[in-house]
This record gives C-alpha cells, sequence and structure tokens, in this order.
C-alpha cells in the first residue's frame, strides 16, 4: 500500500530520455517514486507536442533528467501547475529560465552526488599523471627526461573550488599527505575555505607552481577559454593538464600546440566540440589521453542522483525545505556549473 493516498500525492511525470528513465529508476526506486507522486502518462522525451501538452497541464511536479528541454516562457505556459522540478542529474543551466524563478518553482540538482565519480575519477587521474603512469613507455623509463616521476612532495592546482574541487582537496589530503594543494577561485576567501588545507592563489600563480592543474570552473559566459595560451605557457615542464568540467573552458588549439612541443600532457575527459573531430591534432598527440565524459555517474551510478532526487522531493512534500541538499535559488543558480 503507497505510504500517501492518492489525494495528496502530487501529479507528476519524467521528462528525460526514456533510457536514462530505466536506468535510474529500478524496481525499488520506481515503487519509492510512486509512494511519493502520481505519475501521469508516460515518460517524455518531446514536451511540445499536443499529446505532451495535454499531459503537462496537470502536472505539478516534474522529475529530470538528461534530455530535459529548457523551461522557456512558451512551455510554462502548458504547465500552469507545475510546482517543482527534481533533476536527476547534475547542471540546471539547460533547462532553467528566468521565468523559472519569477514563477517561484523549486529547482533541484543531483549535482552533489554526480560529484562523487567526478572526485573518484580526478583524484585516480592525478595519482596517475604525478607518476607518469598513462604516457612512460615502460621500455624508456631508464633513458630519464620524463620529469619527477613521484607522488610525494609535488604540487597539484585546482582551477575552481566547486563542490567538485573541494572534494578533490579532501581526498588528496588524505591519499597524498604530502602533496601542497593550490587554488583559484574568484569567490574562494580565508574564511570559506578554512580547514580546506588549499592555499589561494591567482590564476597565473597557480599554473606556474602547479604539477598537476585540475580545472573544475563553472561553464559560464566569463570562463570561456579562461585556460589559454598565456596560461599553458607558465606551466612548468612535465606539468599535466586535467579537465573535467566543461570544454570550453579551455582553449583547445593552444593546448594542441603546448603538448606538440612535449613540454606538457594533458588528460581530457571533456572537450569543445564534443567530441573533438577526427583529424583534430589532440586527438593523435601521444602525450594526451582523451576520455568520452566518463567521470560523470554511470551505469548504478546513476542511482546515487536519482536517490537524493527522491529525498529533497520527500523533504519537499513533507514541508522540510531546510532539508533538501540539493535545491537551487537564483543566487547559487548564477554561480553554478
Amino acid at each position: 500500500m503507497s505510504e500517501r493516498s492518492t489525494s495528496t500525492r502530487p501529479k507528476a511525470v519524467a521528462v528525460m530520455r526514456r533510457h536514462f528513465f530505466d536506468e535510474h529508476f529500478d524496481t525499488s526506486r520506481l515503487a519509492r517514486l510512486n509512494d511519493l507522486v502520481e505519475l501521469v502518462g508516460p515518460v517524455l522525451e518531446d514536451v511540445d507536442s499536443p499529446e505532451a501538452r495535454e499531459q503537462l497541464a496537470d502536472v505539478e511536479v516534474i522529475i529530470s533528467g538528461w534530455g530535459m528541454p529548457a523551461l522557456t516562457t512558451e512551455r510554462l505556459a502548458a504547465m500552469p501547475k507545475l510546482r517543482g522540478v527534481f533533476h536527476c542529474a547534475g547542471s540546471v543551466r539547460g533547462h532553467v529560465t528566468d521565468e523559472v524563478w519569477d514563477r517561484d518553482i523549486t529547482i533541484t540538482s543531483a549535482a552533489s552526488a554526480n560529484a562523487v565519480p567526478v572526485v573518484e575519477y580526478t583524484v585516480a587521474m592525478i595519482v596517475l599523471a604525478l607518476k607518469k603512469a598513462l604516457f612512460v613507455p615502460m621500455d624508456r623509463i631508464e633513458h630519464g627526461g620524463w620529469g619527477d616521476l613521484s607522488g610525494y612532495e609535488r604540487t597539484v592546482g585546482l582551477v575552481g573550488l566547486s563542490m567538485i574541487g573541494r572534494g578533490v582537496a579532501a581526498a588528496l589530503q588524505k591519499l597524498l599527505p604530502t602533496t601542497t594543494i593550490l587554488a583559484y577561485d574568484p569567490f574562494a576567501t580565508p574564511e570559506n575555505t578554512a580547514g580546506l588545507g588549499v592555499e589561494l592563489v591567482s590564476l597565473d600563480e597557480l599554473c606556474r607552481r602547479s604539477d598537476v592543474l585540475s580545472i573544475h570552473a563553472p561553464n559560464l559566459p566569463s570562463t570561456r577559454h579562461m585556460i589559454a595560451a598565456e596560461q599553458l605557457a607558465l606551466m612548468p615542464d612535465h606539468a599535466t593538464l586535467l579537465n573535467t568540467a566543461r570544454g570550453a573552458l579551455l582553449d583547445h588549439d593552444a593546448l594542441a600546440a603546448e603538448c606538440a612541443t612535449g613540454r606538457i600532457d594533458a588528460i581530457l575527459d571533456v572537450t569543445d566540440p564534443e567530441p573533438l573531430p577526427a583529424d583534430h591534432p589532440l586527438q593523435s598527440l601521444p602525450n594526451v589521453l582523451l576520455t568520452p565524459h566518463i567521470a560523470g555517474s554511470r551505469g548504478t551510478e546513476l542511482h546515487r542522483m536519482t536517490d537524493l532526487a527522491l529525498r529533497d522531493l520527500t523533504a519537499w512534500l513533507d514541508g522540510r525545505t531546510q532539508d533538501m541538499v540539493g535545491r537551487i535559488d537564483r543566487d547559487t543558480f548564477e554561480r553554478s556549473a
């Protein structure tokens, strides 16, 4: 029997790619969702068809995920009862508009849950990068010229102290306690980074001192190509650049030119465009590793995001908005990835 009567459960619909819904909601999680809301109709991949508009007319809650379209004024007009969008993924920048805030619609994100595997991937790659495990040919190791192949007493620079950047800093302190952790973030202060174990520096100093430079900044107009030729030229010989944030933060042509000299290495889980054209120089450089945007949640890792969205939905329905972990307001949205 449902924990909530039909009369108290708001009408809801899932808006995301169908295969993602199936991955997010296994039998037990789908049962939990049905306890909380009354799902109406099938999963929507298209919200603009007449059938979808009819379905959305009475909906109060959207369970969203990858594939969620922008909530434009026209689309919101077709959803007059919408009160909350609970996102089973990370960034909400693709679907939140000013009209959403004007209508006081509750928005949540599972970004903190999605941050967990990104932190794991990032720390793993930092360890491998410091040891040059991905780029040094085993039959040539004795010839040297690869720089310091050690994870001891090295320096890691974090571009951005997002929840992922903070998670990386915390993990590095445990795994590599002799590491010096530098950070650049225009919103960071000694007060809001106290206890994090990072040294706040300028972007230029961060680039100049880091053995591994890891990007964790949001994708905003002001951050486009924030790592370009000037910053790359400052990086020390044998350093590694790691990007798990957004491809647009990095000037890929400048990176290709710098990596082509063999002076620095790069590990890119995100690119701009994504994927890179097959003939892009970064595709063939031996000191560049490209992974297909896998740092974030995949497979059963998706369930971690689903669980967070369900917890926030439960808190919202119970009137415990102060307990919602992933709630986003207009101010936090402006600084979010």
